[in-house]
Order: structure tokens, then sequence, then C-alpha cells
């Protein structure tokens, strides 16, 4: 998600009435429970791996019945009372792909964490994530640390997987692709010392 600026109590909105007040806005905002949050702009490296991910997802998916989707493009997550702008998503949905202001069934989602973000992106987002029913994947990508988290559906809960660049790709059997780290970081420059390798999951190493 890109830089969040500070959330704003707005006291009787519904999600009717956020996506009337939205549209007369410059600004994209978010929405849940009656919160509205500001998303301001983006660092340059967050907007180079949202772009290549979703592009390496365009190639992939083409000829499918599957779209990848960047962050204009609204989430409705009707569990969580809910509107949300992914960095990343992908839909295999036949009513998404005639949607034309909100997803509901991703199966795959990817936020680009910035200092600001990290904590929601990796907490009440993902809880609310969590809800989606179509939803497989979850990818939690570091710019800064050149790091890739996995979150996938289990039978048992979420399990997570973590790459870095050198090492195994992740497999996201949402879509059938393995992704490695060079294909996301590949516009960033090389890290000065290599990234630690220790990653602190939502909720332990798997977050039910």
């Amino acid at each position: 998600m890109g830089l969040a600026l500070q959330k704003q109590e707005t006291v009787g909105f519904d999600r009717d009435s956020y996506l009337a007040w939205e549209a007369e806005q410059d600004a994209k905002h978010e929405y849940q429970r009656g919160e509205i949050v500001a998303m301001g702009g983006a660092r340059q490296s967050h907007v180079l791996v949202s772009l290549r991910l979703a592009s390496r997802f365009l190639r992939h998916l083409d000829g499918s019945p599957c779209r990848a989707y960047m962050s204009d493009m609204k989430l409705l997550i009707e569990e969580a009372d809910a509107y949300f702008y992914p960095d990343v998503m992908v839909s295999c949905s036949a009513a998404d792909r005639q949607a034309e202001l909100a997803l509901t069934a991703p199966c795959l989602i990817a936020e680009v964490l910035s200092a600001s973000t990290a904590g929601r992106d990796r907490g009440a987002k993902f809880v609310a994530y969590r809800l989606i029913p179509s939803l497989r994947d979850y990818l939690v990508i570091d710019p800064e640390r050149r790091r890739i988290e996995l979150y996938s559906r289990a039978n048992e809960g979420w399990l997570l997987r973590e790459t870095g660049p050198g090492e195994p790709g992740l497999p996201l059997d949402s879509i059938g692709l393995t992704l490695a780290a060079e294909e996301v970081f590949a516009d960033l420059p090389a890290l000065s010392a290599p990234p630690g390798i220790e990653s602190d999951p939502p909720h332990g190493d798997d977050a039910r």
C-alpha cells in the first residue's frame, strides 16, 4: 500500500456514503467500519516493485480467464465492511471481470510495504483479507529488505513461506506461477549489505 496519511474519523459514514464522498475527492481513501484512511503518494521503489509484479502476472495470465489489477481498483470485503486499494490483485472471477468499481473475489493479493503501512498490511488488512473465501495467496513485499513473504491458505490455517534474492522462488498455486525475488526487485539497486533472513509473521509462524 502507498504511504498512508493521517486517519480521519468520519462519524456516520457507511459504505454508500463513503463511495459518494470519495467520488468527489482528488485523492484515494480506504474505508473500514466508518473509518476513512487517506492514501498518500508512494516512493519510487514501491512504484517499481508494484509495476514489475503486475506486469509479471499480466504476462503469465495472458489468454487465461484471470486478470491482474493495480492499486486504482477497489476491493470490497462485505464481511469486514471495508473498501481497500491493494497494490496488486489477481481475480479469476467472471463477476469481477464485469465489475466497474470494486472486485469481490480475488484469488491473490499483494501489498508492497512502506514504513507507515507495514503494521496495517500485516495486521488489520490481513485479518480482513482472510475473510475473502476466494483468496488463496497473500504476498507481503518488503523493498527495503528485499524480502517477500507468501501466506497461502491451507487446511490448518495460513502457511508462511519467505524468499529473497538468490533463494528459491515462491509457488503461487492460485495462478500456477513460481515467483522469484529477482523478478520483483530487478529495477532496484543492489543492497549494500545482505538483509536479515528473519521475518515476523502476523500471528506467529502459522497465521490462523
